[in-house]
């Protein structure tokens, strides 16, 4: 029982008495609390594990006949298409290969030129008479400097001719790509449909 504020002492037994208790219904109401929320979380627990327990062996469905004809139609237009796709690239890469072939075989003529050009004029200022021998080295010179024209523009033609059949190759596989993606998603569409029909 609670005394006045005058009439109460520190060695008042009614007040010690009266803290005691209310302390030890405190712990035990906490020690109560403790254990209720233990066992919560415990059956807590147990039902996520028994969940994902129950999850993992739920994801197999049972093989249905419609589903798998279905999946084996899939797997048979998937790959088809992406037979397709490869045929589409080797023939690409396979163009690409005979445009750098030829261009590669004019550059070579081209610089072959050259370099006839470059042994014309060698040989016509040894030929040619002291006083003559600049005249001729300045008419070699300027032949060679046509034929060297020349071959830059048969490279600049070729590497322009090579370029624009890499660009059709890469255009052409980029197609047959979209399209094997195409397949692939109206496959497993039609996988997913025949599934929930069952």
């Amino acid at each position: 029982m609670f005394h006045g504020a005058a009439a109460h002492s520190a060695s008042c037994r009614v007040c010690l008495f009266w803290i005691r208790n209310k302390n030890k219904k405190r712990i035990q109401t906490t020690n109560r609390k403790v254990h209720i929320m233990n066992k919560l979380l415990a059956t807590l627990l147990a039902g996520v594990f028994a969940t994902a327990a129950y999850a993992q062996t739920a994801t197999t469905p049972a093989a249905n006949p419609d589903v798998a004809k279905e999946q084996a139609k899939a797997n048979k237009d998937i790959a088809k298409a992406e037979a397709k796709e490869a045929k589409k690239a080797a023939e690409a890469d396979k163009d690409v290969a005979k445009a750098q072939a030829k261009a590669d075989e004019k550059k070579a003529k081209a610089h072959a030129k050259v370099d006839k050009e470059h042994a014309k004029a060698a040989e016509k200022v040894a030929k040619a008479d002291p006083e003559d021998k600049l005249k001729a080295e300045a008419k070699g010179d300027k032949e060679v400097a046509e034929a060297n024209a020349k071959a830059m523009k048969v490279d600049a033609k070729q590497d322009a001719k090579v370029a624009k059949e890499k660009a059709e190759a890469d255009k052409d596989k980029a197609q047959a790509a979209a399209k094997t993606a195409e397949v692939k998603g109206k496959a497993m569409a039609d996988v997913k449909a025949e599934a929930a029909k069952h």
